[in-house]
């Protein structure tokens, strides 16, 4: 099939993904009237910019409530990579099709992405089970993103990593959707009472906390799915004869070895607001960015501080 007839098929199917008509999928700039166009070399004016040889990003729901879009902006505007990796659960088309929501920022984000696909980043994109309507476009490209099942990473030090979105995994999602759907909507729940406690933190001085990752680690039901979970992920890694394995799905960002497999998950931004990254000399780490610009604006704070000390001596 062409890349054009693929492209129309899409469109038909748009639907079925649960995306708004008014997203283009084309390599245009950020939308008319956006504020959130950084630069660095996708053009913008960002500050100072973080540069890695690859980023792994899961688990964003756009479409939802609990998305931290303007925290992912802000992640896309401060950080450049040569290889952007889309792990999964990107759109949330299970929510979509039951209650529609789509803020501006949820297109910012998608035509940030676009935008640096069009300025050379390669952008591959990993369907998961809350987008997986677009596990009917593998092998294709749509605006430079490269839609695949599934990919092998070569690091820069010469480890491969198999990246999967993980939900192949989840005795729940794959043997009963119902419950996942139905946890879902519990879940729902959960990051709205999270959205509300956290505006009352912030007004009290106390930065973001996450409550739904907290309960779920401190219930041993959800410990125990989540060991579960990374055994069986890396009991695949081995069984495809590669380093380790990079996944997201379970929200729980983390790099482990696992009986000589190592273990990395991006986590999401919906609670955590974390991505896995690679430096240049292939060294892996878990960026939590809501941590990075608390310290960053801590430090600001206390440079213009002794900025005006300065001056008044």
């Amino acid at each position: 099939m062409t890349s054009i007839k693929a492209r129309a098929l899409l469109d038909d199917n748009l639907d079925s993904f649960g995306l708004p008509g008014g997203i283009s999928t084309g390599d245009g700039g950020d939308p008319p009237g956006s504020d959130h166009g950084g630069q660095g070399s996708d053009g913008g004016d960002a500050e100072w910019s973080l540069n890695y040889r690859t980023i792994w990003l899961s688990d964003i729901h756009l479409g939802t409530r609990g998305c931290k879009a303007d925290m992912l902006l802000s992640f896309l505007k401060h950080t450049e990579c040569e290889t952007l990796y889309l792990v999964g659960d990107i759109v949330d088309g299970w929510r979509l099709k039951r209650a529609w929501f789509w803020a501006q920022s949820h297109n910012d984000v998608v035509q940030k992405v676009l935008r640096k696909a069009r300025k050379g980043t390669r952008v591959i994109y990993v369907p998961g089970n809350h987008d997986e309507a677009l596990r009917d476009f593998t092998g294709h490209h749509f605006g430079g993103v490269a839609v695949v099942d599934e990919a092998v990473h070569d690091t820069a030090d010469g480890r491969q990593f198999l990246v999967i979105h993980g939900d192949a995994f989840d005795g729940v999602v794959r043997y009963a959707k119902w419950l996942a759907i139905l946890g879902d909507q519990a879940y729902t729940v959960l990051l709205a009472a999270n959205h509300w406690l956290n505006i009352a933190r912030r007004r009290l001085g106390y930065p973001y906390w996450s409550l739904s990752a907290f309960l779920k680690h401190k219930v041993k039901n959800a410990v125990e799915y989540i060991s579960n979970f990374e055994v069986a992920v890396a009991a695949e890694a081995r069984r495809r004869n590669v380093t380790g394995v990079i996944c997201g799905h379970i929200h729980h960002a983390e790099i482990r070895e696992i009986d000589g497999i190592l273990y990395c998950n991006d986590g999401d931004w919906v609670e955590s607001c974390t991505a896995l990254v690679e430096h240049a000399d292939g060294r892996l780490e878990i960026l939590r960015w809501t941590e990075e610009m608390t310290r960053r604006t801590a430090a600001a704070a206390a440079g213009a501080e002794g900025q005006l000390l300065a001056g008044r001596a």
